[in-house]
């Protein structure tokens, strides 16, 4: 089994993927409104080089796909450069699961984002995904706390 990573640009492909995300990983189908800013999100962010995409293929069909944000913050110890790349969008097909085909995803991911001078890269994750980010090299990072009173009714 070979697994191949591409690139991925076309915005049907994009909206594609990312609606089986919400769907699979959220257990919801995505509203109307959430699927336009999504677009929008992808029509600006593909173009600038702020968001890269990629789709994951065994034997030419494809099974996952993954992606980057990146961005800048003010520099700091920890991300001398202010570069940041935030790892999203992380899938793999129910059944291509525990072939290492997310394992695959992340490590691109990862490399890209170095290639592009991110000191800090980072995610969410959900509990059965834990071990698969700590294999790669993610740490925990205890003292991170998220405001929690954004409604995401208006999604």
């Amino acid at each position: 089994m070979k697994i191949s990573i591409r690139e991925i640009t076309a915005l049907p492909t994009l909206m594609h993927w990312r609606k089986e995300v919400i769907e699979n990983v959220f257990g919801t189908v995505p509203s109307k409104r959430l699927l336009v800013a999504n677009r929008q999100y992808y029509r600006k962010n593909i173009v600038n080089g702020n968001h890269v995409a990629i789709l994951a293929g065994i034997d030419g069909m494809d099974v996952g796909c993954g992606a980057i944000c990146l961005s800048e913050e003010l520099p700091s110890l920890d991300n001398p450069s202010g570069k940041c790349a935030y790892l999203m969008n992380i899938y793999v097909r129910k059944e291509y699961q525990k072939q290492g085909v997310g394992h695959h995803i992340v490590s691109w991911l990862v490399e890209r984002a170095r290639q592009l001078g991110c000191d800090k890269i980072y995610l969410e994750t959900t509990e059965g995904a834990r071990s698969l980010y700590k294999n790669i090299g993610f740490n925990e990072l205890p003292g991170i706390m998220k405001y929690a009173d954004i409604q995401s009714s208006k999604s």
